[in-house]
């Protein structure tokens, strides 16, 4: 393994619990487990996940297709996923605002028509827009049919007759897990994360 995957974020951090909350990079990862405050989980499938100590892993044996760094005793493993000693707690956050966000808000609805919106078919209007000095924000932003917001072009939902279904707001925090997600496509991560919905799309 070279310097900078040491410090990329590759390793799922789950609470004591064995939710997920967190990721981080190998080179944390190695001092949460040499310090006791993590141990690591050796995964061999779904139904074969052990929680291994520091003593312990550094001396298990790299198999093919793991990451591993080289020390003076040999190479050692990089964990994918390691789980907190006495943290129990899941963090709360608000989403923050993007394309995907919105759309999950809006339950994939063009929030003038109430239709449902096939993938390529919505994208963000900002009720006032931009040139006008909207904002992109929670409060100033829904989900549109491409047609409906072609229609609307540089107006206001009132000057183009439209009406809203619901006034926009913010959503509510939710828990960190509910964000995370696996941009490296690790197996291993797969049981620990929520499921999401991958046919959102805006324009």
């Amino acid at each position: 393994m070279n310097a900078s995957v040491l410090h990329k974020n590759i390793v799922l951090v789950l609470n004591r619990n064995w939710q997920a909350i967190n990721v981080t990079t190998p080179a944390l990862a190695f001092c949460q487990m040499a310090t006791d405050v993590a141990t690591a989980l050796d995964i061999q499938g779904k139904e074969a996940m052990v929680p291994v100590r520091w003593d312990v892993w550094r001396t298990l044996p790299v198999r093919d297709g793991d990451a591993s760094i080289g020390t003076a005793q040999g190479h050692v493993r990089v964990p994918t996923v390691v789980v907190l000693s006495n943290y129990s707690r899941v963090p709360i956050k608000r989403p923050k605002f993007s394309a995907r966000n919105l759309w999950q808000r809006d339950e994939g609805r063009c929030q003038y028509t109430g239709r449902e919106l096939k993938p390529g078919e919505g994208n963000i209007d900002h009720i006032l827009p931009r040139s006008r000095g909207g904002g992109t924000t929670w409060e100033n932003c829904v989900l549109a049919s491409v047609e409906v917001n072609g229609r609307k072009a540089d107006r206001t939902p009132e000057e183009a007759g439209l009406k809203l279904l619901r006034a926009p707001r913010a959503p509510r925090d939710v828990p960190v897990t509910v964000l995370l997600n696996n941009p490296h496509d690790i197996p291993d991560w797969e049981p620990f994360l929520i499921r999401k919905d991958k046919n959102q799309s805006t324009n």
